[in-house]
């Protein structure tokens, strides 16, 4: 009887085991098969891109996990439009349902991501209704769009320094480096802000709000120059020469060789984003803005160093940009505006964006919006064009009322600390700098304990 058992146990044993391991073989596999599936990162994007840069499908807008997004922004019903169906052709290309087999593509270099503007402007503008829409532009527009996909312009000037110019004994990384687009006419515009609110090396903090500013505290401050070609024929003057010589006096211009224009301003900041990548690694924050704008320097310096302080301020860091931020704002139809936008050009709303004069952001933000402008066909108004990048790493610009974009309202202006309670205003003239600067500094100690500009609460 116990023989008969133990037969029995063993015939048991070998044919009960491999029918077990193969249960928990294939319970093993579809536990890895849903893992995959409900994998979060993003087919068809780099590796080093997946965090915050997401695919924003129809449908999704209300999904918590993305940015506010305008329900008619890069709508794909809004496809006659020349820069909506060009933007269709890129973003195809990271569509997590129609590129879900081709899993090599997160694994493709920079170059490959820049070769899809070239690859599908040829595809758009070949169409016949893409080519009677940019028939139809205005000529500015019109040169804007025959090169809008070119992006590989030389530098001719460049910095004596790696990233700018700035004390020559720095003993901690820059705090903030001032890149402000200038034009190369506009000597007298840097020359004033060089002796001004853009001093570069060490700058002393001031106080804002409850913040105690004492001793030392205060960051080291980088500047440089942001201009392109224009022609100047009719001068009769050799501005080249000129800048050259600027260039070896204050070492901090920085000139690429394409048309200096309005609608070119947005590949300056493209540009300069691929040039802040390559050379500015230690910079903490960036100034961005134009040469007419009057800025209080010593209070940024004060604010980054409190944002700096803020809890998990290094995880905010990635996405950090202040400025005068617009909503919701719609493309500009009267066409004798110079923001004029047909919507044979572009459908749709605006994202969120800073206003034009000046908007402050991070760092390690410069470097990710230079990789994003990758995706993104350039756009012939600058600011827009820095919302629509933002949206697509999944961040939104901080609004902060001490940014005047517009000015003072009503007659906020006439008060004697006025100037003490903004960050930025635009827009004020080399003289009106000159004079504001100086006003600043004998009004200093009056005004030391005089807040930052708040916006006002509505009337009920």
């Amino acid at each position: 009887m116990a023989r008969c058992f133990c037969r029995w146990r063993r015939v048991l044993i070998c044919i009960c085991t491999p029918c077990i391991s193969l249960a928990l073989l294939f319970v093993y596999v579809t536990v890895m098969l849903c893992m995959a599936m409900n994998d979060t990162s993003v087919p068809g994007i780099p590796v080093q891109d997946q965090q915050g840069a997401h695919f924003v499908a129809s449908g999704s807008f209300r999904n918590k996990s993305f940015a506010p997004l305008p329900k008619t922004f890069w709508d794909l019903h809004q496809q006659d439009a020349y820069w909506n169906r060009l933007q269709l052709t890129i973003d195809r290309h990271f569509n997590p349902i129609l590129q879900a087999n081709n899993s090599m593509l997160r694994f493709k270099n920079s170059t490959f991501y820049e070769s899809l503007v070239n690859r599908g402007f040829p595809e758009v503008t070949n169409l016949s209704s893409m080519k009677r829409n940019i028939e139809q532009l205005p000529q500015l527009l019109k040169d804007f769009a025959s090169s809008m996909h070119r992006r590989d312009y030389p530098i001719l000037i460049q910095p004596d320094g790696v990233c700018g110019v700035g004390a020559k004994d720095e003993t901690e990384p820059p705090l903030l480096l001032l890149a402000i687009k200038s034009t190369e006419m506009n000597f007298k515009n840097r020359q004033v802000i060089r002796q001004t609110w853009g001093q570069a090396g060490w700058v002393a903090g001031q106080k804002i709000n409850s913040s105690e500013v004492g001793g030392k505290q205060g960051g080291f401050v980088r500047r440089v120059f942001l201009l392109a070609t224009e022609n100047t024929e009719e001068l009769g003057v050799d501005l080249n020469y000129l800048l050259e010589i600027e260039s070896k006096q204050y070492g901090d211009i920085l000139k690429w060789d394409f048309k200096d224009t309005f609608f070119n301003l947005t590949l300056k900041d493209v540009l300069f984003w691929k040039w802040f990548s390559h050379s500015c690694s230690r910079v903490r924050f960036v100034f961005k803005g134009d040469d007419d704008v009057f800025v209080h320097t010593p209070k940024i310096i004060t604010y980054l160093q409190d944002q700096l302080k803020t809890p998990q301020a290094y995880k905010t860091m990635k996405n950090f940009m202040v400025g005068n931020v617009i909503e919701a704002a719609i493309p500009i139809r009267v066409n004798t505006s110079k923001y004029f936008i047909p919507d044979s050009f572009y459908k749709g709303l605006y994202p969120s964006y800073p206003g034009g004069g000046g908007v402050v952001y991070s760092g390690l933000l410069a470097k990710r919006l230079y990789t994003m402008s990758k995706r993104v066909n350039l756009y012939p108004i600058d600011d827009v064009y820095v919302g629509m990048c933002m949206i697509r790493l999944n961040a939104h610009p901080i609004h902060h009322p001490a940014f005047l974009t517009f000015d003072f309202p009503d007659k906020e202006e006439e008060g004697r600390c006025s100037y003490h309670t903004v960050l930025l205003v635009h827009k004020r003239s080399p003289d009106q700098l000159v004079q504001l600067w100086a006003h600043l500094r004998e009004t200093q100690e009056q005004c030391k304990d005089v807040p930052l500009r708040k916006d006002k609460e509505p009337k009920l």
